[in-house]
Parts: C-alpha cells; structure tokens; sequence
C-alpha cells in the first residue's frame, strides 16, 4: 500500500457547519479513506499534527452548526497547551508523526495562521503539494462578501502560488485565478499548474431520485443555500410575493445557515413574510437526511445566486430529477448547461417570478425539464477523490 496523502483539514475538522468548503473536505476524507491522513495546525500547541479522536468525531458527525466558525473545547486546548510546554522538540512540525507520506492536499480556504505554519510543513512534506480553489467571489462581489473575507482574498490568492498545485472546481474559478495572477504580473514560469477537477456530489439512490413525498397541499419551491447577500434570496423573497399577491398557490422552503453579516436583511424579509401569513418555511441548516427530504418533497428548486465556484445544490437537484431554476453565468452555468435547468441571464424579481410562474403552471416543461435531468449523469465524490488521487503524482516539486 502506497503512503497516504496528508490532508489539511484544520477547519473543518473544528466546526459542525456544513456550507460548500465543509462539504468537500468531509467528502473527500470520506471517500480517500485510508489513503490519506487527515492533519490540522493546532494553534495551542503551535505545531502540525495528525487528527485526536474528538476532531475525527466531528468529521464524521452529521449533526450540523448555526455557526461557521471552528471551536476548540477547553479541555482541547489546554491538551494543547500542556504538549506545548512539555515538548522538547522546540520545531513546529512533529514530522515522525505526519512520515511516510505522499503528498499534501489542501481542500480549504485557509486562515491567515494557517498559511503562516504551511511553509514548515512544505518542508518537510516530500511529495507534491496541492491545494483546491473554490472561487473568486470575494474578488468579483467584493460589496456581497463579508468584509473579513474581502481583506484577508488579496493575500490568500498570493500564498497559493506556493503550491505546486491548484484544483479549481470549475473553468470560471480557474480563469478567474489565472486572470487575477496575469493582472499581478506574476511571470508563468513561476506560477503552480492550476487545472479543473469539478467537484462530485452524493448521488441519491434510484428510489430516493425519483420519489416525491408532499409535505403540503400546496407544490412546494425549495432553495438550498446559506442566506447571504450573494444568494440573492432577496431578489426570490419579493419574486415569491409577486406571485402570492396575484394569486400563485405554492410553499417557498429554504434550507441553510443564515450569515451574521450578511444574512441579516433576508432573514428579517423571511420574518415579515412569515407575520403576514404567507406560506414560507424556513429550516435554518439541516442534517442530510432532512436535506434529502427537503429535495424529495418539492416540485422544483430555485437557486437565485448571483456567483458561484461551482454550485453543489443545482447538480443535487438536478440528480433527483428535480428541475433548478438558476443562473446561466460562471460556474452555474457550466453546472446548468447539460440540461434540467431554466437558466437565466438575470436573476432579478421579474426574471425569477416569470420562471418560477412558468414551472407552476405549464406541468409539461416541468416533467420535460425533469427527463432532461434524468437523462444527464452526474460526478460522484468518488469521482472527484480518484480524479484528485490520480492529478496529484503528476505535479512536480516546485523550489
């Protein structure tokens, strides 16, 4: 058996929260299995280090947070601490305990103490070294992203050019990343290979893709994603109002975290809507199971956001044979254009009522959307892990 990959996964293995990021390390850990070995920068104890027991618990977990922060208990970082103080090894790397190994993936977007340990670990990692990119929002919808993020894009886009590697999760990320270092300067030669390896999902099984269990008597729109101003829920909220105030019979669900910052204003319109007697139902973040649910019991899904790295809850909806209304552009359009969707060059109020009234009420371009969706096939995470698996000894070391 071939030595096992390191896996950075010094976030997620901290945190219950379930956005896109999360998603994909936990899958990719899930489906390497034994061939890789999952590490975090412990910050107590100042060192890299392979996983304890707790942080593989909350890997495995599908219990879910209305926080997307990482927490470290008490008891852990005192733990960290005391290693700390009775080390007598004063390096910041326990490289006996991280050897053999092949290589270094980093699956997530990564903290600024974070990048400041990765040098010590690139030296002593021996295989290539590669990193996943997910997008380039906080460089294109600066005033749609949460201030802190849009502070810290600028150094993080710079300090992944120590990689050997890049795996952008569509076309639209990795020309947005190779065009942001042409606009740097940053001469080709110097630069890691950055290719794109699009991202899997979990395939729902042939009775839960096609099973439908209604939860009302009333069709049922569902939108999956974390309430933030780039998911544009506003835009669908007052689409949905359009159509209930002229008469529309149907139940707007939305499933997903609400974001401090800027979540704030479309949790508060949820609220109004929700006082004034409308059918709208709103479940926060959910565990998988309730997610499969959700899926299962609606007519059709509405992703409204505006930008995207690659769009997981379109090609989710898309596997159970659920049509998506969504946008044409970027990386949902490459999600959307095998077909399945109604795919919009605008996502305004107009746009999204025309398109969600159309599905409502013309039932053969649903069920014609449905069969085209039927008709695609789709990338598992298995796809994805052996699609990384097989990239990765192709890298060359870079100085």
């Amino acid at each position: 058996m071939s030595a096992p990959l390191l896996l950075d996964l010094s976030h997620t293995s901290h945190t219950s929260a379930r956005t896109g990021i999360q998603r994909v390390a936990r899958s990719l850990r899930r489906e390497l299995g034994d061939s890789s070995r999952p590490i975090t920068y412990d910050p107590h104890q100042r060192r890299w280090r392979t996983l304890d027991a707790w942080e593989h618990n909350n890997l495995a977990a599908d219990s879910f947070s209305h926080k997307r922060g990482a927490t470290w208990p008490l008891s852990a970082r005192l733990r960290g601490y005391t290693r700390r103080l009775f080390s007598s090894a004063p390096s910041a790397l326990h490289t006996s305990a991280l050897a053999p190994h092949s290589g270094l993936l980093v699956p997530e977007l990564f903290t600024p103490t974070v990048a400041a340990a990765l040098p010590a670990l690139f030296a002593a990692t021996s295989g290539p070294r590669a990193a996943v990119f997910h997008d380039a929002i906080a460089l294109k919808f600066p005033e749609l992203t949460p201030s802190k993020t849009v502070a810290r894009f600028p150094a993080y886009l710079s300090e992944l050019l120590a990689f050997d590697g890049i795996a952008a999760n569509s076309e639209d990320s990795r020309a947005t990343l190779v065009a942001y270092w042409d606009w740097l300067g940053v001469p080709k030669a110097t630069r890691p290979v950055v290719v794109t390896i699009p991202l899997g999902i979990d395939l729902p099984s042939a009775t839960a893709a096609s099973h439908t269990t209604p939860s009302s008597s009333l069709p049922v729109i569902l939108c999956v994603g974390s309430l933030e101003a780039r998911k544009n829920h506003l835009a669908l909220l007052e689409a949905c109002e359009t159509l209930w105030s002229t008469g529309s019979r149907f139940e707007l669900h939305l499933v997903g975290l609400a974001h401090s910052q800027t979540g704030r204003t479309a949790l508060a319109r949820v609220h109004s809507l929700q006082a004034a007697g409308r059918p709208l139902r709103y479940s926060g973040p959910v565990n998988e199971a309730a997610l499969s649910a959700a899926y299962s019991a609606c007519a059709f899904t509405v992703y409204p956001s505006l930008i995207e790295g690659f769009g997981l809850p379109v090609l989710e909806s898309l596997a159970r044979q659920k049509p998506c209304i969504c946008s044409a552009l970027g990386a949902l359009g490459e999600a959307a254009r095998d077909g399945g969707c109604i795919a919009l060059d605008h996502l305004d109020q107009p746009a999204l009522a025309g398109s969600i009234s159309r599905l409502l009420t013309k039932p053969s371009e649903l069920a014609a959307l449905a069969g085209a969706a039927q008709a695609r096939t789709f990338r598992s995470w298995r796809d994805y892990a052996r699609d990384l698996s097989s990239w990765l000894p192709t890298l060359s070391r870079r100085p």
